[in-house]
């Protein structure tokens, strides 16, 4: 009986901090999702699924679905397209790969608030450097962040900038998988680069591809700090996501019974997603050559 307990006994610490830190703060904020509650009343009033017919109703919610959606269809292929490409290249052992490689990933772990900041610089109106760059080439400053046409690229490109690093490396790591036979038995068969590009690399770093699409589809529909910091949601709810108006309903307006109700809206959608991300694209994921 021991032998067979021990292993759940090492792994005990673990979930026991799951249970307290993740597990419970779910189950409280489903039970605070029917109910009203300003952070500051002792008492917790049911309203049964009020507040979710209220998000449900509410334009403010619907324009946040609308720009997640936008963004994450955009963010998405994009940095996965860039990250094959980059990596296809830095794969090679050399010196300056590696030193490539160590100046991408950097950024993405570095603060994400000093991203940010260091880009609200970038892009601001009067004396930001591309704005600078731009009145000294002779053409009129643009209005990155005051323009609601071009505000949700500029967090577009931010995102990237800071998450492509890591996805680089991820796809490096598929790469240096894929057995270099094949390779050798494509050029013997005069194989051109592209064709064996699409037909041995892509195939076979399928599996890369499918846990960096589960994983930044995951990160586009919680992008806070960089919205939070560089526009607040603004202008006229151009970059207003998800999880920054769960923010502003619940740590803002105090409306915890919302903020709730839309935390576990975002919650279910998100499991629903990799649901279906897992049957339709995952049953074409093969894991050996």
């Amino acid at each position: 009986m021991l032998r067979k307990l021990t292993p759940y006994l090492f792994i005990l610490p673990l979930m026991a901090f799951l249970a307290v830190f993740t597990y419970v703060p779910i189950l409280q904020s489903v039970n605070l999702s029917f109910r009203e509650w300003d952070f500051m009343s002792p008492t917790k009033l049911w309203v049964g699924l009020e507040n979710y017919q209220l998000l449900l109703s509410s334009r403010d919610f619907w324009n946040a679905v609308k720009v997640t959606t936008i963004f994450a269809v955009i963010s998405v292929p994009l940095r996965l397209a860039l990250a094959l490409a980059i990596a296809s290249y830095l794969v090679r052992e050399t010196i300056v790969s590696r030193l490539m490689r160590g100046a991408l990933f950097l950024p993405s772990v570095t603060s994400t608030v000093s991203i940010a900041v260091v880009f609200s610089w970038v892009f601001s109106t009067d004396y930001g450097m591309i704005n600078a760059g731009l009145a000294w080439l002779g053409f009129e400053r643009v209005q990155w962040m005051q323009d609601p046409q071009l505000a949700l690229y500029v967090i577009i490109f931010v995102n990237t900038w800071k998450q492509l690093g890591y996805d680089i490396i991820i796809y490096i790591a598929g790469l240096q998988a894929v057995p270099t036979e094949l390779y050798d038995a494509a050029s013997v068969d005069g194989g051109r680069r592209l064709h064996v590009f699409r037909r041995v690399t892509l195939p076979l770093v399928m599996p890369t591809t499918y846990f960096l699409l589960v994983v930044s589809v995951i990160d586009a529909f919680q992008v806070f700090t960089i919205v939070n910091v560089m526009t607040k949601g603004g202008p006229a709810g151009a970059t207003d996501m998800i999880v920054n108006m769960l923010y502003r309903v619940g740590f803002t307006l105090f409306d915890i019974g919302q903020g709730s109700a839309l935390a576990v809206i975002l919650f279910v959608f998100l499991i629903a997603l990799a649901v279906l991300k897992a049957r339709v694209i995952g049953r074409k994921v093969h894991y050996e050559a």
